[in-house]
């Protein structure tokens, strides 16, 4: 299929979303047991030229999996409820988006900056400082991954979250596409958002040292205006780590990350792999049709 491609997805509610080169399908799992499918063409700003430029791919995928995610968690909650399908708006989408932002910005960002300052005034150094607000932002992240963890419906979501990274490994491993086939490779993934997330959240350390210990006000604007930029840095670590996964450095390097996914991913049973799957050679086929449509 030409230059290779690095397919990957997300979790929904009873399903599986797979990223493909020219459409992202969602495959979930009917009430009645059987699937529901869609197929979304993917925008010019997730295929273009923009989309391979180094720094700003990040800012471009962060942005895509965001409304990618949204529309495909939307989608599965109408097949999950048997509602009909409600088409959003692209203002609805990005008002979505922005609240999301703005909440996961609130969370782990300016939430540590505020409970770092309030033993501020107790500690001389800024990169001591900067060390206890960073180290007290992973708190608040793994604690946030754990309270969720303990929701049933959440649980099922994190299973299927092990099923894409099971379809994806073996779609890397040139196995068949199939259950059994799937089910023997791992849950966990060096390209995974959990990872993406935890080294954006060591970068974090890293740049907010540069900015200094400013008056607060400043320190909580470069909190948010400093995001994409940390967002960026944090693709281009993992899209290293992809490139060069079998380097033992770089193993060890990732596996933090990797040690995480434990968190939200559980073992999927059969029903979820064959969501999985479908997704997968659903998002192949796509492929394939659009290469031929193209040759011919």
């Amino acid at each position: 299929m030409g230059k290779k491609f690095h397919y990957g997805g997300q979790a929904v509610i009873e399903g599986v979303m797979i990223r493909g080169q020219k459409a992202a399908v969602t495959a979930v799992r009917r009430p009645g047991g059987g699937l529901a499918m869609k197929v979304q063409p993917l925008s010019r700003l997730y295929t273009g030229r923009l989309r391979k430029l180094p720094f700003i791919r990040g800012v471009i995928v962060l942005i895509e999996a965001m409304v990618l995610g949204i529309r495909s968690l939307l989608y599965s909650a109408n097949v999950s409820l048997e509602e009909e399908e409600v088409e959003l708006s692209g203002k609805s989408v990005w008002l979505m988006l922005f609240a999301s932002l703005t909440l996961a910005v609130a969370l782990f960002f300016v939430a540590p900056l505020f409970l770092a300052s309030l033993i501020g005034p107790y500690i001389a150094s800024t990169i001591v400082f900067n060390l206890v607000e960073g180290v007290i932002r992973i708190a608040i992240f793994i604690a946030y991954l754990r309270i969720v963890a303990l929701m049933p419906d959440i649980r099922r979501v994190f299973a299927y979250h092990g099923a894409e990274h099971k379809a994806v490994n073996a779609f890397e491993a040139g196995v068949p596409m199939e259950v059994a086939e799937v089910r023997r490779h791992d849950k966990a993934h060096v390209r995974c958002g959990t990872s993406f997330l935890f080294v954006v959240l060591i970068i974090a350390i890293l740049v907010f040292a540069l900015v200094g210990r400013p008056s607060l006000w400043l320190m909580v604007l470069s909190r948010i205006v400093l995001v994409p930029v940390i967002a960026a840095l944090g693709y281009e670590v993992i899209y290293f780590g992809a490139r060069h996964a079998r380097n033992v450095l770089v193993r060890m390097i990732m596996s933090p990350g990797l040690f995480l996914q434990a968190l939200t991913t559980r073992e999927p049973d059969d029903d979820q792999l064959e969501v999985s799957v479908a997704a997968m050679n659903k998002a192949l086929e796509t492929d394939r049709v659009e290469e031929a449509a193209q040759a011919s």
